[in-house]
């Protein structure tokens, strides 16, 4: 698939604008752009990739895979895996060629299956891993409890060779009325994310805010934002 003339020009712009925004936080060295491309065609992210971002972030792990191989001639492509992470899907996904992160790890087993699969399949340097924190407590969100979250660190940094722990995740409560004041799901992972750094003597970077909110979560300390929508448009 050819990325058309009009997508590619509206991926350009929209790129750096939000690279605009990011820098006008004063942010724009200590905040990672993760570009989601969940959904969009390998071109659009030829497209982005040629226009500077080099980090992306995808949904499903068959897309993800798939991706990653038809990409590998992009030498300094970074992806990040931010989907929703079962125990029996951990070994496909450490086939993702120049995978840099995994977003998602909330559970003891799913770190261990990780920690397997990457030493089967892994480039032979630790994987990176955030810990995703259910703030909202919703049930039907993926993530460990606020509560839950030191024992799993310990979890990962004591039993999990191959896995270096970078950071915490959220995604929080969609469609959050900012007029009402700081989201209280990023405020959540604020706490998370200190109470961690401080147990571990160890600064962790911050991964919340999406299309809508990526502005107010770095105001807040957020260091990785996933964009996605607001960089490739609507998903089909």
């Amino acid at each position: 698939v050819v990325s058309t003339q009009s997508t590619g020009a509206s991926i350009r712009s929209n790129l750096s604008s939000i690279k605009e925004e990011i820098a006008k936080s004063g942010s724009c060295d200590l905040v990672r752009l993760v570009a989601v491309s969940k959904t969009k065609p390998a071109a659009d992210i030829e497209v982005a990739y040629e226009a500077g971002q080099r980090v992306f972030g995808e949904n499903y792990i068959n897309e993800l895979v798939e991706k990653s191989h038809t990409l590998s001639h992009l030498s300094e492509i970074e992806w990040h895996f931010i989907g929703n992470l079962q125990k029996k899907n951990c070994p496909k996904l450490t086939k993702c060629k120049n995978l840099s992160v995994v977003e998602t790890v909330d559970s003891e087993k799913v770190a261990r299956a990780l920690n397997n699969g990457w030493r089967n399949n892994g480039d032979g340097s630790p994987l990176k891993v955030f810990i995703q924190v259910n703030t909202s407590r919703e049930e039907q969100k993926s993530g460990c409890m606020p509560e839950e979250a030191v024992s799993l660190a310990e979890f990962i940094k004591s039993e999990c060779d191959v896995l270096n722990l970078k950071g915490v995740m959220t995604i929080g409560a969609f469609g959050y009325d900012w007029s009402q004041g700081d989201n209280p799901d990023f405020i959540e992972l604020l706490k998370c994310h200190k109470h961690l750094s401080e147990h571990f003597g160890q600064d962790l970077e911050i991964s919340m805010g999406m299309s809508d909110d990526f502005g107010k979560a770095i105001e807040m300390g957020s260091t990785n934002v996933r964009v996605g929508s607001k960089i490739f448009g609507a998903r089909n």
